[in-house]
Parts: structure tokens; C-alpha cells; sequence
């Protein structure tokens, strides 16, 4: 079997079991999770242990393939591609600034702090700008043949 439907099969069953639990939630009582600490241990918990083990098999198979990826030779590729990332950061986090903000908790976040999330939101926006622009290039150049 290939290692694509390898994959595919465990995305199946991860998404099978996320369903499952997902509509054991949606079935209970709203204010017995709330105030039920076992409520919230036999619903909640098992939910999130999923999105844990969902996360760390993407983040497995990320670092697998772009190990493979440079082995194979696509260093240029991928230090370039590096590059635009960090340019990316860099400019997100020169065009925003950061302020001392009080939490709901009645916690502070720390000037740096709020910075660092700002200058993610801007790199969100930007990355998205590209992506929506990188579309629609391919779109009017499918257009245009």
C-alpha cells in the first residue's frame, strides 16, 4: 500500500472518531457540561485528546517530508522559500505595534506580548492577501488560454 492511502485511511478514522465524539457533545446537556467536572471529563477530554494527536501526527509528517524534501535536494527551494517566510514576519511585526493591555482574568499582557499577536495578525493578513492574489492571477491566466 502506498503511503498516500496509508494516510488517507488514518484520516478517515481520526475524522470517523472526531464525529463520534463531536456528536456526543452536541447531544448532552449545555449547563451539565458547564457545571459537571465529570460531565466535562468524559465529553470534552476525549475530544481534545484527539485534536492532540491529530496535531502531533501533522506536525510528524510535516518534519518527515521536509526532511525528505531537502535530502532530495530542494535546499534552494526551500531556503528560499524560508526567506520569503521570515521577510513576511519581519514586515508584519515592523508595521505593527504593541501596548500593555489588561486581560479579562485581570491579568496584564506585556507590550512585547501584544506586539508578538499583532505582528501575527498582520502575517495572517498578508499571507492571505497572497493567497487570494496567487488565485486570482491563476484564475485570469486560465481565462486568458
Amino acid at each position: 500500500m502506498t503511503l498516500h492511502k496509508i494516510l488517507k485511511y488514518i484520516a478517515l478514522v481520526l475524522g470517523l472518531i472526531g464525529i463520534v465524539f463531536l456528536v456526543r457533545i452536541l447531544l448532552a446537556d449545555d449547563g451539565a457540561i458547564v457545571s459537571s467536572a465529570d460531565a466535562q471529563e468524559s465529553l470534552i477530554t476525549p475530544f481534545l485528546w484527539l485534536a492532540y494527536i491529530t496535531l502531533l501526527l501533522i506536525l510528524v509528517m510535516v518534519i518527515f517530508f521536509v526532511v525528505k524534501g531537502l535530502f532530495r535536494g530542494d535546499i534552494k527551494t526551500t531556503l528560499i522559500s524560508a526567506g520569503a517566510f521570515a521577510m513576511v514576519v519581519i514586515i508584519a511585526y515592523v508595521l505593527t505595534d504593541g501596548n500593555e493591555v489588561q486581560l479579562k482574568d485581570g491579568g496584564t499582557l506585556s507590550a512585547s506580548g501584544s506586539h508578538w499577536v499583532s505582528a501575527g495578525l498582520g502575517m495572517f493578513y498578508i499571507l492571505g492577501a497572497i493567497a487570494v492574489g496567487a488565485m486570482l492571477i491563476s484564475g485570469v491566466k486560465k481565462l486568458i488560454k
